[in-house]
């Protein structure tokens, strides 16, 4: 989708469609308010009204607060592709909702059709946005440029990620996701490290391999870091990159084990931002770091009752294979804390189904220690159009992860607060002079949905892509 800011009046830029945002107040006073009350048009939230005869298609909402705005766009975006139309216009409606209505057409756009055997392409190509606001007056062109460069990066970032997410176990294995990084640091100048099998036992994650150890394809740590001169900041980023999640010998049901290829999206989001943040030379330090793994069953699969040892040397009795994300963090962010002295150290996992039982398959959980950064992040969030609820720490629920045979056990002993306790178990992997500089972000919930809501379609959504950047472009001022 080609989105361009055209510095002329609404009522002189060329294109096949216009488009309109009404509130139920400014439906009332709007010039075609009979012929849209026939069709029974009470522009409730993202209801849509075409009037082909007047080239118009009308979108419902509540009021011009951002959200409203991305999510209509979004919605006009999924409605005018049905059409034959190849290209629509709209006004501005203030500033800051600028950044919303781009993110509106590029994300609602997106479509993931390369299974398909026979991809249904729409017409529609270009969305064309005037300088004119839709009260009249002329917002600021260079200031929106500078906003419309930014928000598409950002964009197509969330979107790279919506791909990589997408793809099949079989396409996207851990040496596939491997090669997909040697390609992004190739093509955005950043530095790039892969440490194969081989290379993990000798960095001593064993975590890490035994949890890759019953599946035919090898598992690869992937280190992806940009370095600007003389940055603000260093921020290092772990993802959860399991590539296929079948539970292992705690095998999952059959049905649980359907989008289980979503298990990588936080591998597949550390990667997405570190693109962003490359393309829009921000002044901090960033590194990627991922686990790609695929947790399978086989005669040499690891066990629940095997006690395992971490780069940090901390011993981790397993009771349960399919709690295997943790396992692979709990090395990873071992070395990412010895390899890199960080600002900040955040971790993003589709951790638990325990978060989605707690926010609902909407919201991405936040964890740690430090409430000041915890709630910096919601607000960053928010300011974002993703959603976040934080999940308290409290000492009661970490005696629930105490081993008798080793130093910690991998599930908790009681089935309550999952995901508090699973962060909690990777809280004995942040070293001291760190724990309040990390934060967890349980991403099972909002990293992937079966049914389009917001700017989302069936599919990967980049859950943690927009949030994070928003919060690291703070960072820089």
């Amino acid at each position: 989708m080609n989105v361009k800011l055209v510095n002329q009046p609404l009522n002189l830029i060329e294109a096949d469609l216009t488009v309109e945002f009404l509130t139920a107040q400014q439906l009332e006073s709007h010039p075609h308010h009979k012929l849209l009350t026939l069709a029974g048009f009470k522009a409730d939230s993202e209801q849509i009204c075409p009037l082909h005869e007047h080239r118009l298609l009308l979108c419902g909402i509540a009021d011009e607060e951002s959200e409203s705005l991305r999510s209509a766009m979004a919605a006009v975006i999924r409605t005018a592709m049905g059409y034959g139309y190849e290209s629509l216009k709209l006004a501005q409606y203030s500033e800051t909702a600028f950044a919303p209505l781009i993110e509106g057409a590029v994300l609602g756009s997106y479509k993931f059709e390369f299974y398909k055997s026979a991809p249904k392409p729409s017409a529609l190509r270009e969305v064309l946005f005037s300088t004119e606001s839709s009260d009249g007056s002329v917002l600021d062109e260079t200031l929106l440029q500078t906003v419309l460069t930014q928000t598409l990066i950002i964009a197509k970032a969330t979107n790279f990620v919506r791909t990589l997410v997408n793809q099949t176990p079989d396409d996207m294995t851990p040496l596939r996701m491997a090669m997909t990084a040697d390609t992004l640091s190739k093509s955005n100048n950043l530095e790039c490290t892969i440490l194969d099998p081989n290379g993990l036992e000798d960095e001593g994650m064993l975590a890490m391999l035994s949890v890759g150890r019953g599946s035919a394809h090898p598992p690869q740590l992937i280190h992806l870091a940009y370095k600007p001169e003389n940055p603000k900041k260093v921020i290092t980023l772990v993802g959860k990159g399991l590539t296929y999640d079948s539970g292992g010998l705690s095998l999952k049901g059959a049905a649980s084990m359907v989008t289980m290829k979503m298990d990588k999206a936080g591998g597949c989001a550390v990667m997405g931002i570190i693109k962003a943040v490359s393309e829009l030379k921000l002044d901090i330090e960033v590194h990627a770091i991922v686990g790609a793994v695929e947790n399978m069953i086989s005669g040499n699969a690891y066990k629940p009752d095997d006690v395992l040892r971490a780069k940090n040397g901390k011993t981790i009795e397993v009771r349960n294979t399919d709690a295997e994300g943790r396992l692979v963090l709990a090395d990873v962010l071992g070395y990412a804390q010895e390899k890199v002295k960080s600002d900040y150290l955040f971790d993003y996992a589709t951790l638990t189904g325990a978060c989605m039982v707690a926010l609902g398959p909407y919201t991405t959980g936040v964890m740690g220690h430090n409430e000041a950064l915890k709630q910096a992040w919601v607000k960053a969030g928010a300011s974002a159009g993703e959603y976040c609820g934080i999940l308290p720490f409290n000492r009661h629920l970490k005696k629930l992860i105490k081993s008798d045979l080793a130093d910690v056990c991998n599930v908790s002993s009681k089935p309550y607060g999952g995901a508090i306790t699973a962060a909690l178990f990777l809280d004995n992997f942040i070293d001291e002079d760190m724990k309040d500089k990390w934060v967890h972000f349980d991403i099972a919930g909002s990293a992937y949905t079966e049914s389009a809501w917001d700017v989302h379609t069936y599919g990967g959504t980049g859950a943690g892509v927009r949030m994070s950047l928003n919060w690291l472009m703070e960072q820089c001022k």
